[in-house]
């Protein structure tokens, strides 16, 4: 069954829990936040208290963005697996350190650290895609990792609110720094290699395959991504999507428990829905891509729905179709990340991967202005979220306007290549 496909095996798994993980690290926040005793012990009170709580993602995602950066010329140098290992000892050490804090402050100090160790995640996953996929299945193998993405926080809302609900919130770090320990680092450890060619149980044929040049490059090679504009709509439509997917994932569940009134078990099934809409999207988009080659429309239509779905949040007469409308906004941008993942591929090489994705994952930083300035609009408008998703409207818009400069290009690269495919050389 592995014959000439144990790329999947030791690349796509350990990414895929790489992200399982590493987002329940990450956007576990969000579950936790609505914990009475964890507010409590950290002096999450007071008229600001919605601003102090949002503030918490934002450093997290200020470290993360510039992180970026740093970890994409590390990734470049290094390579990823010593760089994912690197990462992973960090983010395992300020679990553990989160668990321990005893006041806000020393909180926000470990989610400093955590935003530096997660910062490669992006890179390491474009720099492995890069070296060791084909570029006909780059939609797909993008979905793999894509998949734990999403899959993570929506098992890991009820694994956390099990934790809470058993012991206390400081278990919940402790369980995720021994996911870590246990799971995470030794598939990096034993079962990646930063190129094929190194992997000892990786043979002749498949390495053939996954080294067969792409016939759209010999018709027109690629520029620097720096130098391609596309890229930089991407980008932009990047920090329009992370505006936007911040906003819903870390406010979500307190949107259902303070807005809508629903019970701690109701708010961790819609919050689990809610991912798994995103992994859906995530599988679609992957499928899509590769059969379509149009991912700048996938882009487009996805930004529309977004909108659409936020509206009807704000319209929706009944609490559950709100929350499932929110959800599956969330999940809309779950498939934006996956595509915004698979033209960092595209628009750069092996040699660049590490530097384009280290660039596009520095757009995360708007996703903490996001969390506050919600926070910061519910403290001004005494609780109501109104304000705050009319907000993510005008994100979703200005992400599909910017994607819209690229549909024709787009169409005009398929037809091109089909032209080619189609000729008969005699």
């Amino acid at each position: 069954m592995l014959k000439g496909n144990k790329r999947w095996l030791y690349i796509a798994v350990p990414i895929f829990f790489f992200w399982f993980f590493g987002q329940i690290d990450k956007l576990g926040i969000s579950v936790i936040q609505t914990d009475p005793t964890f507010l409590a012990d950290l002096g999450l009170t007071g008229a600001d208290k919605n601003a102090k709580i949002g503030f918490i993602t934002f450093i997290f995602t200020v470290a993360y963005a510039f992180s970026n950066l740093f970890w994409g010329f590390i990734i470049d140098r290094l390579g990823a697996r010593k760089t994912a290992i690197m990462g992973l000892c960090v983010w395992t050490l300020t679990m553990i350190f989160g668990g321990l804090a005893t006041s806000y402050e020393m909180f926000l100090v470990s989610r400093v650290i955590l935003g530096f160790g997660e910062g490669m995640m992006i890179p390491v996953c474009g720099k492995f895609i890069s070296n060791w996929f084909n570029h006909s299945e780059l939609g797909r193998a993008q979905s793999s990792w894509l998949a734990g993405n999403y899959f993570g926080p929506a098992c890991g809302a009820v694994i956390l609110s099990l934790v809470i609900a058993t012991f206390h919130w400081e278990a919940a770090f402790f369980f995720l720094a021994g996911f870590n320990l246990f799971i995470v680092i030794p598939m990096f450890v034993f079962l990646t290699r930063d190129t094929p060619e190194e992997h000892p149980r990786i043979d002749q044929k498949e390495l053939a395959y996954i080294r067969t040049p792409d016939p759209n490059e010999k018709i027109k090679p690629k520029l620097n991504f720096t130098h391609d504009y596309r890229y930089w709509i991407v980008w932009f439509g990047m920090l329009m999507s992370s505006f936007l997917f911040f906003g819903i994932s870390i406010w979500l569940p307190t949107y259902l428990v303070e807005a809508k009134d629903f019970s701690r078990e109701a708010m961790t099934g819609i919050t689990s829905l809610s991912w798994l809409f995103a992994l859906g999207f995530v599988l679609a988009c992957g499928f899509l891509a590769d059969k379509t080659r149009r991912p700048s429309l996938l882009a487009t239509i996805l930004f529309s729905l977004t909108a659409i779905f936020l509206a009807s949040a704000i319209l929706a007469p009944h609490p559950v179709i709100a929350g499932i409308c929110m959800g599956l906004a969330m999940g809309t941008q779950g498939g934006v990340f996956h595509l915004s993942n698979l033209f960092i591929v595209k628009y750069s090489t092996p040699a660049t991967a590490g530097r384009a994705a280290g660039l596009m994952g520095f757009t995360n930083i708007l996703g903490g202005f996001s969390s506050y300035i919600m926070g910061w609009l519910r403290d001004l408008s005494g609780g109501d979220f109104g304000p705050s998703i009319v907000m993510l409207i005008v994100a979703a818009g200005l992400g599909f306007a910017a994607y819209l400069f690229t549909l024709k290009k787009e169409a005009t690269d398929v037809r091109s290549l089909k032209v080619n495919s189609n000729r008969v050389i005699i």
